[in-house]
Parts: structure tokens; C-alpha cells; sequence
């Protein structure tokens, strides 16, 4: 009866929320093949994240954001030759969020968890753990919340077949992501 009770105590100071993100980029590619040639791609790339959260109380709330994006990865030809092709994605991130400063119409909080976003037809796998800052403008039911950057580790891990032999080709990063091309816009509505 005790865990009843705590679990409804804790349930009606909880609030849900839904919506999600979307980003956009675009991408600007070159390569030189043997100084002589020269590859040239443009290719605008976009992520729809739908996302729910269970707020706990004012600075606690986890959740989950999943969605699809039209992103760029490098791929090994039938040449041996490295390139930007085009994927579609499906990824999948939840989280713990951390709301550290609260006014009456601005909270500024960072995401904690972890990522998994896989290229479809690509063979291609990417996992990331880290840290996403973001700030929120509450007005009533609806808020508008931006995402601006990444602090942490991502690792991209591509199966490739070419003519010649298989190969695994796999690339890990540690750091900070904070350039204009890692920003996502977000409405969220609280229940």
C-alpha cells in the first residue's frame, strides 16, 4: 500500500510531454582523386526526431527521441575510392535531462544518454554517449525547446565490400560539437 501511494504521489507531480525536433544542414563535399580529378557534391541532409518525457518535477525528466533523417556517409566504392553518398536513417536516443536553471519563461537544461542511429542499405552503425545542452522557452501548454551541440564520444562503424577484400572501417570521436550544424529545433507540447 506504501509503494501505491508513493508511486501515486510521485505520478501526480509528473507531467508528460511530446513533440519533437527537426534539424537541417547542408553539406558540402570535395575530393581530390590523385590531384588530377576532382569530386564535388552538395547534399542537404534533415533529421525528424519525435520525442515523449515523463517530467519527475522541476529539475528531473527522462525521455526518449526516435526518428528518421536523410544524412551523409562516406563509403568506399568498387574504385577503392572514398566518397559521400546519401543514406536514410533511423535512430533512436534516450535520455536523462538535467534542468539547472529555471526562470519564469527560460530553463536551460543538458541531456545525458546515449545514441544508436543506423544507415539504412549502408551497412553503416553509429553509438554515441554524452551530453546535449539545450534551452527552453515555456509558454503554456507549448514550449519551444533548441538542442545546440554535443560534448562526449561517438563511434561510426561501416562494413565495407569492394572488389578487392572486406574490411571493417571504423572511426571514434571525443569531444565538442558546437558549430551551426549541430543545432535542433524542437516544440514540445506538456500535458
Amino acid at each position: 500500500m506504501t509503494l501505491v501511494a508513493a508511486m501515486f504521489t510521485v505520478c501526480a507531480s509528473a507531467q508528460v510531454y511530446v513533440g519533437g525536433n527537426v534539424g537541417i544542414t547542408s553539406v558540402n563535399a570535395q575530393y581530390k582523386n590523385e590531384g588530377y580529378e576532382i569530386y564535388d557534391d552538395d547534399e542537404t541532409c534533415f533529421k525528424f526526431l519525435p520525442e515523449v518525457g515523463y517530467k519527475f518535477n522541476d529539475d528531473w525528466a527522462v525521455g526518449i527521441m526516435f526518428g528518421w533523417s536523410k544524412d551523409n556517409v562516406s563509403v568506399v566504392g568498387y574504385d577503392d575510392k572514398s566518397h559521400l553518398e546519401a543514406a536514410h536513417t533511423f535512430e533512436i536516443n534516450p535520455y536523462v535531462r538535467y534542468t539547472f536553471f529555471h526562470s519564469k519563461l527560460i530553463n536551460v537544461f543538458c541531456d545525458g544518454g546515449f545514441g544508436y542511429k543506423h544507415y539504412n542499405g549502408k551497412d553503416t552503425n553509429t553509438w554515441s554517449i554524452g551530453l546535449r545542452p539545450g534551452i527552453e522557452l515555456k509558454l503554456n501548454k507549448f514550449s519551444f525547446v533548441a538542442h545546440v551541440g554535443f560534448i562526449g564520444w561517438e563511434q561510426t562503424k561501416t562494413d565495407v565490400e569492394n572488389r578487392n577484400n572486406d574490411y571493417s572501417k571504423k572511426v571514434s570521436t571525443w569531444g565538442m560539437d558546437f558549430d551551426g550544424n549541430n543545432i535542433s529545433l524542437g516544440v514540445y507540447y506538456n500535458f
